[in-house]
């Protein structure tokens, strides 16, 4: 299948977002959000992250990331996405965070803040949300995963543990 856009999703309260074409270009970029109280509020945010994905799409969703004080919260929200994305049909890989960090030529263990930068030097994308910018690198990889693309070392390992 070939796919018109691969998306990147960070989901949290603040749910990073970023469609990239397949040479790469930024079509989208967001932080979706919503307020309320839950579930209503979890509803609403699922809902409006799985409408900004086209059914051309090829999506990367950060997996779990099991420190999490808001665990089940942000479980909740993981699953809620992926079973919405699963009924329309639409294809995702979950990446491991400290994948994520890897594909970025930093640690698995690196900071915000580290990932920033190394984003900033690899590819000169950069956002005031660590979110968006996860969502930047999930979209990287999201296109590398279909597109012929050469890769250093470092990311190829880390498409080999994503396959």
């Amino acid at each position: 299948m070939r796919f018109e856009r691969f998306i990147g999703i960070d989901p949290s309260l603040r749910t990073g977002f970023v469609a990239l074409s397949t040479y790469g270009e930024v079509i989208e970029v967001k932080e979706i959000e919503r307020d309320g109280d839950d579930p209503a509020r979890m509803s609403d945010l699922i809902q409006a992250v799985v409408d900004a994905v086209h059914d051309t799409d090829f999506v990367a969703i950060e997996g779990f990331g099991y420190a999490s004080q808001k665990g089940f919260l942000l479980g909740g929200i993981g699953w809620g996405i992926r079973i919405e994305l699963y009924r329309r049909g639409i294809p995702y890989v979950d990446v491991a965070p400290s994948l994520l960090k890897k594909f970025t030529g930093a640690k698995g263990n690196a900071s915000k803040e580290r990932i920033a930068v190394e984003v900033y030097k690899r590819w000169g994308f950069e956002h005031d949300s660590n979110n968006v910018v996860d969502a930047f690198v999930l979209a990287q990889i999201a296109r590398v995963l279909h597109e012929r693309i050469e890769l250093p070392k470092f990311q190829q390992e880390v498409l080999n543990k994503i396959s």
